[in-house]
């Protein structure tokens, strides 16, 4: 059992794949958040060209 978890511990392939997790997590919250805020500036502009017609 202790052999198991000393080899478990010296296995980096697990904390490569969890920390490109994180990062794309974390890419992914920040592109919703930029989409957000252009979506809502897109549609103030076309509220006010659709005003101006």
């Amino acid at each position: 059992m202790i052999k198991r978890f000393k080899k478990l511990m010296n296995n980096a392939e697990g904390a490569t794949a969890i920390e490109y997790g994180l990062i794309a997590a974390l890419i992914a919250v920040a592109a919703i958040g930029a989409m957000k805020g252009i979506g809502t500036k897109l549609n103030t502009t076309f509220n006010n060209v659709s005003a101006e017609l």
